[in-house]
């Protein structure tokens, strides 16, 4: 099982190396749900770690078959004093989970929790895996010195959705329980643009 974790892990630097060394520009994909595709750009240059973690999940394959699971809305926040508008997805199996990632703070990379904005769902700061989330609305407490986690540093953004986003806010208004969806939404695949 480690041997397998080191080579993801190294697959995901080679993978690093390639779409950092390459280019300073945004690369795009296209995650073809069962409700539609929403199409996205990384920011490699700006978020170096995170943006590779990503597609080393997507060249891998892991993401086919995921699903958005879980949605955060005004209704189901209601008990959070401070509240936020997201969907998350790219729960991957066990045994395809990679280390976890250095978080890479929006104070670090310039980028900022609003309408559309990929990010990383994270419990404990570098503690990032395969899960993500899009946001729905602008979300500064999710920043760096944000209210949403006790410990300030925020969420690791590194894309930003370009279309679909009708499909992220259909995703975010589907029945739940407990903000986990009673039906959750397929990834198909995630494919380069």
């Amino acid at each position: 099982m480690q041997r397998k974790k080191m080579f993801w892990f190294s697959a995901c630097l080679i993978v690093w190396l390639g779409v950092v060394g390459c280019s300073e520009k945004a690369v795009y994909y296209v995650l073809a749900t069962e409700l539609g595709e929403i199409e996205v750009e990384l920011y490699p240059k700006r978020a170096p770690r995170t943006v590779a973690n990503f597609v080393a999940y997507v060249e891998s394959g892991a993401y086919e078959g995921s699903t958005f699971f879980r949605v955060c809305t005004p209704e189901n926040e209601a008990d959070r004093e401070v509240k936020i508008e997201v969907i998350q997805g790219g729960n991957v199996a066990e045994e395809s989970l990679l280390p976890p990632i250095q978080l890479e703070t929006t104070e670090m990379t310039g980028l900022t929790h609003r309408d559309g904005t990929l990010s990383m769902a994270r419990s404990t700061p570098h503690s990032a895996q395969s899960s993500f989330f899009i946001c729905i609305g602008d979300q500064p407490a999710l920043d760096f010195a944000g209210q949403r986690n006790p410990d300030g540093q925020g969420f690791a953004a590194f894309g930003q959705v370009t279309a679909g986003m009708h499909v992220v806010r259909t995703i975010q208004h589907m029945e739940n329980e407990g903000q986990y969806l009673i039906d959750s939404v397929r990834i198909h695949r995630v494919d380069r643009k």
